[in-house]
């Protein structure tokens, strides 16, 4: 068992522990909800709504459409991946555990522990904090804030009146609903964006040739892992690579010290291991090396898991923001009564889909569990 999987372990057992000791301050809600009300970044909320308050239903009103479309595209994503693990050999399910030590898909680096819990969080707070913000831009009281658990899982939630709200517009409750989700959207945005400026300068850093190898160093990773000039890397760890920013993409997921497997066209497969540049070292040092390295994970994981949660959100599934939308988006066409059954129905169907796509991983731990 990895040090990751041994983390999250230990945290799980923290956790449990916290929440025993702890059990009369927890709320229950729907038997797999457990919340733990506090009163923190109210007053902030506060502050944001009053400073800004046409351009945040300006914001709102733009996470309304992004979130509607996001919904249908999500849809569509989902049953058409569904579809594809069925009937089409080797596909990969729509979904995966975002956990540390998994390998969520191939060419994805695998999370760490420490991204994973800090990703959480800065993601939780954003998309909570957006919703609390925007009741406040329509003066909806927001009666609560905390951690919560979904199961293991570590989330967070804003409490706001919810009579107050039922009473509010649609278009004020559907700003409140879709503000989570956008703003996880465009924190990706932001990150991903981040990344394009970032990657060149770490690219630099490390040693590496193009798709075809023009030189090899003596005693360098490319010698001694067994590739010699003129040859073309195909392929890093099962993912294909045809051009020269094809090569450096997959190499910024890569840690320093991290092994992988190149595949060039003369039919070698040699591990390799990604290293700093003996220039990089001597200018920066190792640990400075490391902590921009270890950032850069840490903003490639913000920027997927942002991205994940910010459209998975956007189902219209249950309890979750996407599904009370499309409850009140189907009410401006049928009534209330006959867009509740239709909301029932996509749930249902949905959360079959999810077990299907879930299935593989399932079997996986099993596998890991039991040898």
């Amino acid at each position: 068992m990895n040090l990751d999987l041994i983390l999250l372990l230990v945290f799980l057992v923290v956790i449990a522990i916290f929440y025993l000791t702890h059990k009369h301050k927890f709320e229950i809600q729907g038997k797999i909800f457990a919340l733990y009300k506090t009163s923190l970044g109210l007053a902030w909320m506060d502050k944001v709504a009053k400073r800004h308050p046409r351009l945040l239903k300006f914001l709102a009103y733009a996470g309304i459409i992004v979130g509607f479309i996001g919904m249908i595209a999500m849809f569509v994503i989902i049953i058409k991946a569904t579809f594809d693990l069925i009937f089409v050999p080797d596909s990969l399910p729509a979904l995966a555990p975002v956990l540390p030590g998994i390998k969520i898909a191939p060419g994805l680096p695998t999370l760490s522990f420490l991204h994973w819990i800090i990703s959480l969080f800065i993601i939780a707070i954003v998309h909570e904090f957006s919703h609390g913000v925007i009741a406040r831009v329509y003066n909806i009281k927001i009666k609560s804030s905390g951690f919560a658990f979904l199961g293991p899982i570590p989330a967070a939630f804003v409490e706001p009146d919810e009579k107050k709200m039922e009473k509010s517009s649609v278009k004020a409750q559907l700003s409140i609903l879709a503000a989570g989700s956008f703003s996880n959207v465009l924190l990706a945005i932001l990150v991903i964006s981040l990344l394009f400026f970032v990657n060149p300068f770490t690219n630099s850093l490390l040693e590496g040739n193009g798709v075809m190898v023009s030189q090899v160093v003596e005693n360098g990773p490319l010698d001694l892992s067994g590739i010699q000039k003129g040859e073309n890397i195909t392929k890093i760890d099962d993912v294909k690579i045809e051009t020269t920013s094809e090569f450096f993409e997959e190499l910024s997921k890569k840690k320093p010290g991290q092994e992988i497997i190149l595949q060039t066209d003369k039919g070698g497969i040699s591990p390799l291991s990604v290293e700093y540049s003996a220039e990089a070292v001597d200018r920066y040092g190792k640990i400075p090396l490391d902590f921009i390295f270890w950032l850069r994970q840490l903003f490639f994981w913000i920027w997927v898991i942002s991205l994940g949660v910010g459209l998975f959100n956007l189902l219209p599934l249950g309890p979750v923001d996407g599904g009370r939308m499309f409850v009140l988006g189907m009410m401006t066409f049928v009534s209330k009564e006959k867009a509740m059954k239709a909301w029932k129905a996509v749930t249902f169907f949905l959360l079959l889909i999810l077990i299907i796509n879930l299935l593989p991983w399932l079997m996986k731990l099993i596998r890991f569990i039991f040898g």
